[in-house]
């Protein structure tokens, strides 16, 4: 059609954006945050409790490295729901799948797939609770995860304040170092390598770090650090700075695939498949989020002019730039 505009011209994010604009959610009193703004839906549920909901769809092709076994499949298709779920807080309540096999798929290797999921949610505190199944060309999963919070307790990517820090749980880069070890060849450890194929939900950090009352706004990295920091810093008008010594990055890293450290750097700023939690917390609070959680401060808050930037070794500071994992636009 003349004039027409594919969507790999646009990029996920500016998709998103474009379809949240179609959506209206105003016309809902019950939800509290709609689409395309948070990690999951926000509904009113009760006088002291919002009920969240998020969904994702992942293929063989895109998502799942051929590397993973079906069990590992399963475990990712929830895992990813339920990190969208923690970073808003939430208890996970339940998970529901719809699944596209090709019709020659063994029934063995889906219910390997179901059997990973089932095991993702169990570790979760909950189960699956439905779903659906039908053929498909490509194996296909979408999944879609519950949870309910406290009023009081809700984090959502608004609220950061400048002077607070900046944190993250767990390493950064980690599952995009071993994706790169894997396209290489490379023999890696399990440690290193079951970031990428089996990543664990932040469900039970995030948790408490929303009854800490510290966290003043948070989100996972799935996307990549880089990525989540320009979401964050667009939503919220500020900049951040980052000290490159403060990355946390896996010895494994250095140990197996390189020893550069501008290349560290890179994977852990501009890879993505973590599903950590990064968040913001007040200085006069930092205490407390750190006796309830084990977490990285990595750098503060700024002024929006000064940018999302890097200060590196050498003392230079450098643009981080608007980059990590991304679909239809990659």
């Amino acid at each position: 059609m003349t004039g027409s505009t594919p969507v790999s011209e646009i990029g996920e994010r500016s998709l998103i954006k474009r379809l949240s604009g179609i959506f209206n959610n105003g016309c809902n009193p019950d939800v509290r945050i709609g689409s395309g703004t948070d990690d999951c839906a926000v509904v009113d549920i009760s006088g002291d409790e919002y009920m969240v909901i998020t969904t994702d769809m992942l293929h063989r092709k895109t998502d799942f490295p051929l590397q993973m076994t079906p069990w590992q499949i399963g475990w990712m298709s929830a895992a990813v729901n339920f990190s969208d779920v923690a970073s808003m807080g939430a208890r996970p309540i339940g998970f529901l799948s719809a699944m596209g096999f090709s019709k020659d798929t063994d029934i063995s290797f889906v219910e390997e797939i179901s059997r990973g999921m089932d095991d993702c949610a169990k570790f979760c505190g909950t189960s699956v609770i439905g779903g659906d199944i039908d053929t498909h060309d490509e194996l296909t999963i979408t999944g879609t995860a519950l949870g309910k919070v406290k009023k009081s307790e809700l984090l959502t990517r608004k609220g950061v304040r400048i002077g607070d820090k900046v944190c993250v749980t767990g390493f950064a880069g980690s599952a995009g170092a071993a994706l790169h070890a894997i396209e290489k060849n490379i023999t890696i450890p399990g440690s290193l390598l079951n970031k990428l194929l089996t990543p664990i939900p932040c469900v039970n950090e995030a948790m408490k770090l929303a009854s800490s009352g510290a966290v003043t706004c948070m989100m996972d990295t799935s996307d990549g650090l880089a990525m989540s920091l320009h979401d964050l810093a667009d939503l919220n008008c500020v900049g951040f700075r980052i000290e490159e010594d403060s990355l946390p990055i896996q010895a494994e890293i250095s140990e197996f695939i390189t020893s550069d450290p501008d290349v560290l750097t890179e994977f852990a700023l501009y890879t993505g498949g973590d599903f950590e939690l990064l968040f913001t917390v007040s200085p006069d609070k930092l205490e407390t989020a750190q006796s309830v959680c084990y977490l990285n401060v990595i750098g503060e808050v700024v002024e929006q002019d000064v940018g999302t930037v890097i200060r590196c070794r050498n003392g230079q500071n450098l643009t981080i730039y608007r980059k990590g994992y991304l679909q239809l636009g990659d």
